[in-house]
């Protein structure tokens, strides 16, 4: 059955969750999909990490951005992201994102916001090895 013309809209409240690194405003949330707003100041970094589940897409609005990638066994390489640019973060691959300027990062992703594990992070926030 679908819903009827309003039945499922409604306005939304934007969340502010504060990181070390600088802020996320969580903009959409459902049951399906997240949309935030990831605010990181210039010279800070997230946690080298990866989802096990989790499907991500970033787009760099403002600022530069490093975006370092990695596999399992161990390889690395670097995206220098610009505005307008977009990468995709499927589960598995390991990331971790520096802002070379301030800047503002949109992500649509799927609904796990805590499935993150941690593999490295300046801020004592590595949560386990991993098994995966």
């Amino acid at each position: 059955m679908r819903p009827e013309v309003g039945e499922e809209e409604m306005p939304t409240s934007v969340e502010r969750v504060e990181k070390p690194w600088g802020y996320e405003l969580i903009w959409a949330r459902t049951d399906r999909y997240v949309g935030k707003i990831l605010h990181v100041n210039q010279g800070e970094r997230l946690s080298y990490q990866f989802h096990r589940v989790k499907d991500e897409t970033i787009h760099l609005l403002r600022g530069l951005v490093d975006l370092e990638v990695g596999t399992e066994a161990g390889d690395r390489r670097t995206v220098h992201m610009q505005p307008g640019e977009s990468y995709r973060i499927p589960p598995g691959l390991r990331h971790r994102m520096t802002a070379v300027e301030e800047c503002d990062i949109l992500e649509a992703s799927t609904s796990e916001l805590d499935d993150v594990v941690r593999l490295e992070d300046q801020y004592g926030r590595v949560t386990m090895r991993s098994r995966s």
